[in-house]
């Protein structure tokens, strides 16, 4: 109809009245039929880290979790490589409609300031969609290291620089920054040696190939269970029950140091927002249920759930803090 009939005088109101109700009520159902298809067939989460590391972890859970939830299969696929930023340009260019997401942690808040160039827009390139979970780190050596507590390791980094070497999921993980973060605190300097994966990195601690390795802590548990790995300190504000006798980092003697981990999920910007809306209630009712906080207290972790515009926050927030650590570090953009 056109808009000049609908402002000729000589049309009767309710006609005028009823034409307007239902343009209304076309525009207001597109929205709601957007999140009534999703999803309309499985969905596919890209960790783009290799297996076996904690994103890939909890990604898996909550795939399941989703699963149960939105009626469709929710399958993770790992595409690891460069810094996480092949899986994430692979997701920047699926079709924005919540059939591809992304698994993301906070490496993706580093990748400004280790690239030149980004195979995608990381300002305007994804849609956050939740938190999964909050997770402390630890700073993990073999078991049968001499290095017995935090004291003994900073001491002989400092007595022979570069000696001490550390495991990372590649240049700019998580790992890697929690690891020249923690060199910056302590005035020590390690020796990198990196990996594909989080995961990789932590097998490489236990088989003695590197001297330790700083993971969140659902990475590096079951080595500590078995017997493999020792922990020296951990991050937060005070000790977690799964590991009682390690010493948070404070308590271990290095003041201020804290980092830790997130990871979550995040959509192709363009995303309809009720499909955004309707994933991120999902996990949030998801991450409530008694079982998936059991399994991630099995990790040390914290459920998260926050809405898409606090994540966001969190990003920008993250961003300025791993800036600083890379300058620091002369991590230079490739």
């Amino acid at each position: 109809m056109p808009l000049s009939t609908l402002a000729n005088p000589l049309l009767p109101r309710r006609r005028v009245l009823l034409a307007g109700a239902a343009l209304a009520a076309g525009a207001l159902s597109r929205p709601a039929l957007a999140a009534a298809s999703y999803p309309s067939r499985p969905v596919r989460i890209v960790v783009p880290w290799a297996p076996g590391g904690a994103v890939d972890v909890v990604a898996r859970r909550m795939a399941q979790k989703l699963s149960g939830r939105l009626g469709q299969t929710f399958v993770v696929e790992n595409k690891p490589g460069a810094t996480g930023t092949i899986g994430a340009a692979d997701v920047a260019r699926a079709e924005p409609d919540g059939q591809t997401l992304l698994a993301i942690d906070n490496t993706y808040a580093t990748l400004p300031y280790l690239f030149n160039n980004l195979p995608f827009d990381h300002a305007e390139g994804f849609a956050p969609i939740s938190v999964s979970a909050f997770s402390p780190v630890l700073l993990l050596v073999n078991a049968k290291s001499p290095y017995k507590d935090l004291a003994s390791l900073i001491a002989a980094a400092k007595r022979a620089p570069d000696k001490v070497t550390f495991g990372s999921g590649g240049v700019g993980s998580s790992l890697h920054l929690s690891a020249e973060a923690f060199q910056q605190a302590a005035g020590v300097k390690l020796f990198h040696v990196p990996y594909k994966g989080g995961g990789e990195a932590v097998t490489a601690t236990i088989s003695g190939e590197v001297d330790m390795a700083m993971p969140s802590l659902g990475s590096g548990l079951g080595g500590i269970k078995g017997g493999l790995l020792r922990p020296l300190a951990i991050s937060g504000s005070h000790r977690v029950t799964a590991l009682p006798d390690t010493p948070t980092f404070d308590e271990a003697g290095l003041k201020g140091f804290s980092i830790i981990n997130w990871s979550g999920l995040a959509a192709p910007r363009g995303t309809p927002a009720p499909v955004i809306d309707q994933l991120h209630q999902a996990m949030a009712a998801a991450l409530r249920d008694q079982d998936m906080r059991d399994f991630l207290a099995t990790l040390a972790a914290e459920p998260g759930g926050m809405p898409p515009a606090d994540f966001a926050k969190l990003i920008q927030k993250e961003k300025a803090l791993w800036a600083d650590v890379a300058r620091r570090a002369g991590i230079e953009r490739q």
